[in-house]
């Protein structure tokens, strides 16, 4: 019992960044008897282990090293969250069953995680959020003032605040910032939000662009490759969000030119057709061409044409997702292989959220054609 326990202990210190008189001093302990305790020459008395289990915020079953059937269920519950939070139906259940669980695992980042996507789907979809435009200016602004009263999104900005906390990947700690950066400035915090995104590595000194300098021959193809699809997603990313953010460019043609742009640049790049998780930003880039040109132009052919080009790259994008290691192969990103099942997941109301924004004259065209009935289901 005291070699797992006194391991235990050393494995929660390092993990929290602790010192051994951090712990002594919560604990009323000597620092020796802590040195003691980790080099297994002894062990705590057991009305110190409450303490101790409740100092790094996990359970006594777990400082005992008792956690296969607490990591079962662990895997269990965040597999049935991810699953919920991929379908994004009604996240009520998900979000109790993740409040409850990160009460039993309070020290498990992917809880707070998968918490804070849960609420930020569920702020969506009871309150939503609002933006206004001003005679003044060329601009859309957030209407802070009510985006702040979401009580999930509160919620969800503190769960991912505390994810943050943790050692997690950098991946994870990348999202986390983004959705942070995001809902901050949503909801009026723009100190915050300008913070954390300024303490961000530049674009330039990001792993996408140093690691093709990094390496040479095939190795240097395969991260120059990565860095294609990793920018040319930031690319539509950043556009989306100007075109639509900005009067001169919803309500003018030139917005539309920017969004069939773009799509054919991808389809350069992807010259062969197989284009992996592009696909899914292809058929993004056309359906914003669709609702502009049906809403500006009212050309209800063209907006068509482009509908046809987005419905069949959301299908590429089902065919090839999950399907297994995934191979590019257009010369300039042949040497990129991704594991599939971590192509993002498409909501099961995709279609419904596109077709709310559609004007009915370019619904009834689509819906009389039996071959989109998937999209009104």
């Amino acid at each position: 019992m005291n070699i797992k326990i006194g391991q235990k202990i050393k494995q929660l210190r390092q993990r929290d960044g602790r010192k051994q008189e951090d712990l002594a001093n919560a604990l009323g302990v000597s620092p020796q008897a802590i040195s003691r305790w980790e080099a297994s020459g002894g062990y705590p008395d057991m009305e110190l282990i409450p303490a101790i289990a409740n100092y790094f915020n996990i359970s006594i079953d777990e400082l005992f090293g008792y956690s296969k059937d607490r990591g079962d269920k662990l895997k269990a519950i965040l597999s049935k969250a991810d699953k919920a939070i991929g379908e994004n139906g009604d996240m009520t259940e998900c979000v109790e069953m993740l409040r409850a669980a990160i009460e039993e695992f309070p020290s498990e980042p992917k809880l707070y995680m998968n918490l804070g996507f849960a609420l930020d789907l569920l702020g969506w979809k009871k309150y939503g959020a609002r933006s206004y435009t001003r005679n003044d200016s060329d601009y859309a602004y957030e209407d802070t003032e009510y985006n702040s009263q979401n009580v999930y999104w509160q919620e969800a900005l503190r769960a991912y605040e505390k994810a943050l906390t943790f050692d997690i990947s950098a991946e994870d700690r990348d999202v986390m910032t983004q959705r942070l950066v995001l809902y901050y400035a949503k909801m009026g915090y723009t100190d915050r939000a300008k913070t954390l995104a300024s303490k961000q590595n530049s674009i330039i000194s990001c792993r996408e662009t140093l690691m093709p300098k990094a390496t040479e021959a095939e190795e240097r193809d395969k991260y120059q490759g990565e860095a294609i699809i990793s920018l040319l997603t930031e690319l539509k990313n950043v556009i989306c969000n100007s075109v639509c953010s900005k009067i001169s460019l919803f309500t003018q043609a030139e917005g539309i030119k920017l969004f069939v742009d773009l799509a054919q640049l991808y389809e350069s790049v992807f010259s062969d057709g197989r284009c992996g998780v592009v696909h899914y930003h292809l058929s993004e880039l056309y359906l914003h061409a669709v609702v502009f040109e049906s809403r500006l132009n009212k050309n209800t052919d063209q907006a068509f044409e482009y509908f046809k080009k987005g419905f069949e790259q959301k299908k590429l994008y089902d065919s090839v997702r999950c399907s297994g290691e995934y191979q590019y192969t257009s010369p300039l990103v042949a040497k990129v292989t991704f594991p599939s099942e971590n192509f993002p997941s498409i909501s099961a109301t995709f279609w419904k959220g596109w077709m709310e924004v559609l004007p009915e004259e370019i619904k009834k065209r689509i819906k009389s054609d039996s071959n989109y009935a998937e999209c009104f289901y």
